[in-house]
C-alpha cells in the first residue's frame, strides 16, 4: 500500500477551533472541512511543515503559535484513492490571533466548538485526529 505523509494541525483560540474548507482549487478533498493539512516534504520534520502550513494557509505566524500537544501517528485509508493511505501527524496549537488570511487551498474558515464539528463535512477521521490531541 501506497502511503502519504501528512501534517494535520488544529489550532485553537478561546474554546474554539479553526476549520478551513478546502477549495475548488485543490487536488483532493476539495469542498471538505479540515485542520491546517499539508504533505511533508524530503527532510522536514513534522513540527517544521506544520508551522509552514499554518502561516500559509492561514496567515498565522510561528510567533503566534504555542504548541500544545502532539500525538502519535494515525493511518487513514484514502477514499480517494486505491491502495493508499494518510499517515496523519497531529499537532494542536493555540493563538492569541483569531485573524485568519486564507490563500487559495481554502475558501472559508470558521471557528467552532468541537460539538460543532460533526454539523460539517470534513475530510476522513478529522474528529478522530482531534480526539487523540484532546
Amino acid at each position: 500500500m501506497r502511503s502519504t505523509k501528512i501534517v494535520t494541525s488544529f489550532i485553537t483560540n478561546n474554546d474554539k477551533f479553526l476549520l478551513l474548507k478546502r477549495s475548488q482549487k485543490v487536488k483532493s478533498m476539495k469542498g471538505l472541512w479540515a485542520g491546517v493539512s499539508g504533505i511533508i516534504e524530503k527532510n522536514e520534520t513534522p513540527l517544521e511543515r506544520a508551522k509552514i502550513e499554518i502561516f500559509e494557509e492561514a496567515g498565522i505566524t510561528e510567533s503566534d503559535i504555542k504548541l500544545l500537544k502532539s500525538a502519535d501517528l494515525i493511518r487513514v485509508e484514502s477514499p480517494q484513492y486505491k491502495n493508499h493511505e494518510w499517515e496523519i501527524f497531529p499537532f494542536l496549537f493555540e493563538t492569541t490571533n483569531s485573524e485568519i488570511k486564507l490563500n487559495w487551498e481554502n475558501s472559508e474558515f470558521k471557528w467552532v466548538s468541537v460539538d460543532e464539528i460533526s454539523n460539517y463535512e470534513t475530510v476522513p477521521s478529522l474528529e478522530k485526529v482531534l480526539s487523540n490531541l484532546l
